[in-house]
């Protein structure tokens, strides 16, 4: 599949996803990480690693081939708080999370990233069930992750300097 395919048909998609929710009342199962995966190999010029057993969607090779689990998050309504990221892939090999924060129209607004060890140790802390399974809120998520790349500014240059010029 050609580059410009697969922009097409994740553009699609993007409006399949958006019109479906809006007539069934209810989101596309799974619709959303295909679309978050696609958007943060693109916009952070990462390498989509080929299925198989990992617990990471992607490589960057310009930070020494480090894998990269993505996972999304819609956000329908900016005023309901408590929305949880899914389930993290504790027991894989991973390096850090990248998390695709999309609008109600499938369309990514801020991507954030962070580390393994960060993850695990505000894990460590929490005592409660969500957190042994690997799950935590997306509010916790930015505040122990790093803004990577936004819809208005692009990548952030603090993250991905080795990109810039």
């Amino acid at each position: 599949m050609t580059l410009y395919a697969a922009d097409k048909l994740i553009a699609q998609a993007r409006v399949l996803a958006a019109e479906y929710r809006r007539t069934m009342g209810k989101p596309l199962p799974g619709i959303s990480n295909e679309i978050a995966e696609y958007d943060a190999v693109k916009l952070l010029a990462l390498e989509a690693k080929t299925e198989g057993e990992g617990g990471y969607n992607a490589v960057d090779p310009s930070r020494s081939e480090k894998r990269i689990q993505i996972k999304s998050r819609t956000i329908f309504d900016e005023s309901k708080s408590g929305q949880r990221l899914g389930q993290l892939k504790l027991e894989k090999e991973w390096d850090s999370v990248v998390l695709v924060l999309m609008d109600e129209n499938y369309e990514p607004y801020e991507i954030y990233e962070a580390e393994r060890d960060d993850i695990l140790e505000q894990l460590e802390k929490s005592s409660g069930n969500r957190a042994k399974r690997g799950a935590m809120s997306i509010s916790r998520f930015k505040i122990i992750g790093r803004l990577a790349w936004t819809r208005e500014n692009g990548l952030e240059p603090e993250v991905w300097d080795n990109r810039a010029g």
